[in-house]
């Protein structure tokens, strides 16, 4: 392999663990209390008003 082959793999995966690591640290760091709920809303219920067995 040649010099910048070397350079471009050893560049990968230097972003790769830096990825892997910020998601590491930002799940070992999460506070679920901290943060407002994402996608609870109620669900809206439905109502059948007509009976169409008919």
């Amino acid at each position: 392999m040649s010099t910048a082959v070397k350079a471009t793999l050893l560049a990968i995966a230097v972003v790769m663990i830096g990825m892997a690591g910020s998601f590491i640290w930002f799940v070992a760091t999460w506070d679920k209390e901290a943060e407002q709920p994402i996608g609870f809303a109620p669900v809206p219920t439905i109502q059948i008003t007509e009976d169409r067995t008919a």
